[in-house]
């Protein structure tokens, strides 16, 4: 019997690589020449995409959908990963990945060379398929985990400062918010399936996991999967600063479920509700709280 996620010959298909050049401090644009050499060589017919800016980008990516491409492969990190998801989500066009970003969540959770683009490339050349759940809020997409809180609120500053680069920018935006946060009043409506409740905390963070990390291996929602029709949603109520900075390491490393104030639901929906919160998923700034996350099982196809 035919297996469907077989590989077919390869000679003449058409697939898009869309590529963000300055992901990784420039790997981008390497992984890139790298892939797309193995990929025309293997005999697929390559267009070769790069947007001016995320606009552009996104419009790239609507577009070879929109013509039909077998395949849309993104090379850079998970933001550009988010951007092809919001083109390819329910179309049946399957995902495929060159890793080149900092955090590269996405290619953790599918097993994805991360360091090695002719090898990510061959993944492509097989072409096996899964199928994948995503969380979906009205009409935007996301893959890893949605960031409601502290976390949320040190990227909002981080974003906003021009100095230094990289990692340092997050350490010193994480200090400067801890001198003067307080705990947040969030009311979460959690549906499970079995009808929505409503709950209220004093909290931290809250984090909305369809997968269990990001951030680059970041481990807040442990336990969340791909493909079981769940979300999962991570409370850190409130707890004194001094506990919170010895704690923070600990709640990204999945090793949470001895802190007494960590909290978690799985449910097929939910409303996170804050005031003055703009939340971020997939590392990208997503939307002001209140906003309602619900599973979508099935709705996209990765190559992996």
């Amino acid at each position: 019997m035919h297996d469907p996620t077989a590989p077919g010959p390869v000679r003449g298909r058409e697939i898009a690589l869309l590529t963000n050049p300055t992901a990784g401090r420039g790997r981008g644009a390497r992984h890139r020449d790298a892939a797309l050499a193995r990929l025309r060589e293997s005999g697929f017919v390559v267009r070769n995409l790069a947007g001016r800016d995320a606009d552009e980008a996104a419009e790239l990516a609507r577009g070879c959908v929109a013509d039909g491409v077998e395949a849309l492969v993104v090379c850079g990190g998970d933001g550009l990963v988010h951007l092809g998801v919001q083109a390819v989500a329910g179309t049946g066009v399957p995902l495929g990945l060159i890793p080149a970003g900092t955090g590269n969540d996405v290619a953790r959770y599918l097993g994805i060379p991360r360091t090695d683009p002719v090898a990510a490339a061959d993944r492509v050349v097989g072409s096996r398929r899964r199928t994948i759940d995503l969380a979906r809020s009205g009409d935007r997409w996301f893959v890893t985990v949605l960031a409601a809180g502290f976390d949320a609120i040190v990227n909002e500053r981080a974003n906003a400062m021009t100095w230094p680069r990289g990692q340092m920018r997050y350490n010193l935006a994480t200090l400067a918010e801890l001198r003067t946060f307080r705990p947040i009043p969030y009311v979460l409506e959690l549906d499970d399936g079995s009808g929505p409740r409503t709950v209220e905390h004093e909290a931290m963070l809250v984090a909305v996991g369809n997968g269990p990390s990001f951030g680059g291996g970041l481990r807040i929602t442990e336990g969340a999967l791909l493909d079981d029709g769940m979300l999962d949603v991570v409370v850190i109520t409130e707890m004194s600063k001094t506990k919170l900075v010895r704690s923070y390491p600990r709640l990204f490393t999945g090793r949470i479920d001895g802190v007494a104030e960590y909290v978690h639901h799985r449910v097929e929906r939910v409303t996170v509700a804050a005031p003055g919160i703009v939340s971020y998923a997939d590392g990208e700034r997503f939307g002001a709280l209140p906003l309602t996350v619900e599973c979508v099982p099935g709705a996209l196809e990765v190559i992996a």
